[in-house]
This record gives C-alpha cells, structure tokens and sequence, in this order.
C-alpha cells in the first residue's frame, strides 16, 4: 500500500491543472477537491478520476477559463448556467450561493445546466454543513442503469447528497441510485476483486458480482430495485425541470458525460436541536450488530475516520495512476 502527503498528491494535481491553462484560483480548488476525495477514501472520484478529467479538458468538454453565469431568479430560486466549465468549481460556486440565500432568506436553492461531473457529490454537502447549512444536492448522469423491467440503460445514477452539520462530525449522505456505482466497481475491479453484492447484470441478463462485466453491459442494479429506478427517473425530472438543462436521454445521446443538470439546496436557522439528533444517532449506534465485533456507523463517520488517518499517515493511491500523473 502507497501513502502520499495530501499536500504533495495536491501540488501534482495543480502542477497537471496549470499546464492545461486553468487559472491559478481554479487549478487551486479543483486539485484540492480532487486531492480531498482520495483523502478521504473515494479514490473513484480522486486520483482514479483524474486521467478521465484531463482527457475531457484537452477534449474541449470541459473548459477551464468558463465560470458560471446566473440566468434568472424567482424568489429563493436561482437558474445558472455552467458554461461547460469545471465541474468541482461549478458545484462550489452554487452551493456557495445556496448557502449566502439560506442564510438570508433560510432556504436556497440553485438550479445550473449545463455543467459538468462534480466528482464526489459528498464534497458539497460537507461544503453546507461546514456552513452550518443542512445540504441537498444531486445531479444526473449519462445512462447507466435499466428502468425496473427495461432491458437496456436509460436511466443515471443521478447521485443524492444529504448532510446535516454536527459539531462532534457532519452527517453526511452521499449515494448513487445504483447498489455501487461505476467508480467504486472500477475500485473493485482494479483490485481484482469481485462485488460483496450483486451489483448489475451481466451480457446473459443475470445479476452479477463481477464489476467488469457490469461495467461493460452498463446495467448497473438500481438500489432497491424498482424503488431506486422511479428515484432515479424523479430526480433527473426535477433537474431537468427546475434548471431547463439537458437530461439523462440528451446527455447518453452524445456518448459523453458532460452538459449535465445539478440542483443545490441548503436550509438554515439558528437551532437545529442538536441534542435530539443525538439522540437519533445514540439509539440507532447502540444497537445491536449484526455480527460479533461489528459497528453501526451514520452516514459520514467512516468518510471522517479514514480524513483523520489519511492526515496523519497519508493518502493512499493507486501505485499505476500514481505513477501516470508524476508523468502528466
């Protein structure tokens, strides 16, 4: 297992990002995103991302000189266009905004199309509840799961985002509509290591716990079955029709993941009764694991957990895409 400084993994992130022509303030945030995912054990969207990235600028999918531009307002709801412009630095601009209108107003909500891949979603919910904001976001995706009883992708695994800030640790939701999704199977896969769980079908139609099959037939297993597929078709109808961007069919339809339609929501009041969410988190944590030694976690304990370790003993990495950007 390699470790790597976080400052040191982030300075060759930037070093990649500036020779691509990004403004200093965006190679900045964008490597310390990126840098932040690994940091915090979603190596799917850190390191193992990056090349993917960088082929999509040098693209021209992703332009690095675009900031985003608000487009109308209505009330607490604000419509912005991403301008096909960084999507790590698009999403902390909304959510930035989302949080100035809750904390003004006590809700917020902006809606941008015409984005791009934020990475983790997490990253935006930690971003609120930092803020002291509860935090809601999602986003559609290129097509990667069936409809309940289709054959064939149509639908995203449109990532949710739910976080609610903690003193003693943010609670913080970050799930795909699929059962895993196409980055944690490539985790897996770049392991050699197969699913603990169904996680799609195979080319025969078969649920499968081999990511590369999955991957290759892009029928991932909606989670919970027909209830994560009608999640995953809502949230992209709200996207779609809370920002008028571009919707999963658009996006599928130029093979491409870019163009795509996100939605930040935060709330804010002074008290958000942090002792009763302790009490949530005391009755549910006490119970009784499933198996000798086991431990109950919410949603956001482990994500911390593994920070702490990763700051105290570095980053871990995979040595091959390590050793591919020292080389970008």
């Amino acid at each position: 297992m390699l470790r790597i400084p976080f400052e040191q993994l982030k300075q060759e992130f930037k070093r990649v990002l500036l020779q691509l022509s990004f403004p200093e303030d965006k190679a900045e945030l964008c490597a310390s995103i990126f840098a932040g995912n690994s940091r915090d054990g979603i190596h799917s969207h850190g390191l193992n991302r990056f090349p993917v990235f960088v082929q999509y600028v040098k693209e021209g999918l992703v332009n690095p000189a675009a900031s985003p531009s608000l487009l109308h307002t209505n009330g607490v709801i604000e419509t912005w266009h991403g301008n096909l412009g960084p999507g790590m630095y698009n999403a902390t601009q909304a959510m930035n905004r989302a949080i100035a209108l809750a904390k003004q107003h006590g809700t917020g909500v902006v809606a941008m199309q015409n984005t791009n891949h934020w990475m983790r979603g997490g990253t935006y919910g930690w971003q609120a509840a930092d803020a002291g904001c509860i935090g809601i976001c999602f986003t559609n995706a290129i097509a990667g799961m069936p409809a309940w009883g289709g054959a064939e992708p149509v639908l995203g695994n449109n990532p949710l985002v739910i976080a609610v800030p903690r003193k003693e640790g943010h609670i913080v939701l970050d799930m795909a509509m699929s059962q895993f999704s196409y980055g944690k199977m490539q985790e897996y896969e770049l392991k050699h290591e197969s699913l603990p769980v169904a996680g799609g079908f195979d080319e025969a139609g078969q649920l499968s716990t081999d990511p590369a099959a999955i991957r290759k037939t892009k029928r991932a297993l909606p989670v919970g079955f027909w209830k994560g597929s009608g999640l995953a078709l809502l949230l992209d109808v709200v996207l779609t029709a809370l920002g008028g961007g571009r919707s999963t069919a658009k996006i599928t339809a130029d093979k491409k993941e870019y163009g795509v339609s996100q939605c930040f929501i935060c709330l804010h009041k002074p008290d958000l009764h942090a002792g009763l969410v302790e009490e949530i988190l005391n009755y549910t944590k006490n119970s009784t694991p499933d198996k000798p030694g086991g431990r109950i976690s919410y949603p956001g304990e482990n994500t911390l957990r593994t920070r702490l370790q990763s700051e105290k003993e570095g980053v871990v990495v995979n040595e091959e895409i390590w050793g591919q950007l020292l080389k970008m």
